[in-house]
């Protein structure tokens, strides 16, 4: 894997060990040797800050890690990918633990211009996301190709053209962007070793995060649909 292939990006704010974990995972990815990690943080509670500051000691010599200031997801990954000087991007959550140690090494090789994964959770919890692979895959045949903010594999030249992160999107920036895709550019990499928790259905319901995928895409030229949070970060 060519270590100048892509940076990586994430954005964070108290997520406590889930930070040092996920920074973990990527440690343990095949020939990631001091790959740039650019963390986007905003914490103000103890613990976090202190598990961030615990990772910069333990993984400095296995991958490059630089910590700016962030914001709400889509003003961090902004600030991020500004100072992203490699032909590709990764945006990745700061609850996403690559238990596949050779994704990053495989998805190093693609040329297109956005690349995703579909997701493993807890038990109990991963029809929820073979559902959201349903709606995924539909959204590529209706030429609106979704891809979740918490794995995106950027061409970054083609990031910038299609306008990049916003910073005043408070809601669904990770479609917004994603939908101005080419179907025919974006791949889905079918991992088996990609995971995050259950949290965001548990605290907002099914119903509801299905229901703003919906509302989403009859809103996907409305640009100020997006600059409300709509109760997502209450």
């Amino acid at each position: 894997m060519d270590n100048n292939q892509f940076t990586i990006v994430i954005p964070c704010k108290n997520e406590g060990i889930n930070i040092y974990d996920c920074l973990g995972f990527i440690c343990k990815q095949k020939g990631i040797g001091n790959t740039r990690v650019i963390i986007a943080d905003i914490s103000d509670d103890e613990e976090s800050l202190n598990w961030l500051y615990r990772a910069q000691i333990d993984y400095k010599y296995s991958i490059n890690i630089e910590v700016i200031k962030g914001g709400y997801p889509s003003k961090a990954r902004l600030e991020g990918s500004k100072l992203v000087d490699t032909p590709y991007i990764l945006f990745l959550d700061a609850d996403i633990m690559l238990l596949d140690k050779s994704v990053l090494n495989i998805i190093s090789g693609f040329k297109g211009d956005l690349l995703t994964v579909p997701f493993q959770t807890e038990k109990g919890w991963n029809w929820v996301f073979r559902l959201f692979d349903w709606f995924q895959i539909l959204s590529i045949k209706l030429g609106t190709p979704f891809a979740v903010g918490g794995f995106q594999y950027w061409n970054t030249q083609t990031y910038w053209d299609l306008g990049g992160y916003k910073e005043d999107e408070l809601f669904a920036e990770d479609y917004s962007l994603s939908s101005k895709v080419k179907p025919k550019k974006f791949w889905i990499h079918k991992s088996n070793g990609v995971f995050t928790s259950a949290r965001r259905f548990k605290k907002k319901g099914i119903s509801y995060m299905f229901w703003i995928m919906i509302k989403s895409y009859l809103n996907r030229n409305n640009p100020e649909f997006f600059k409300h949070h709509h109760n997502y970060w209450k």
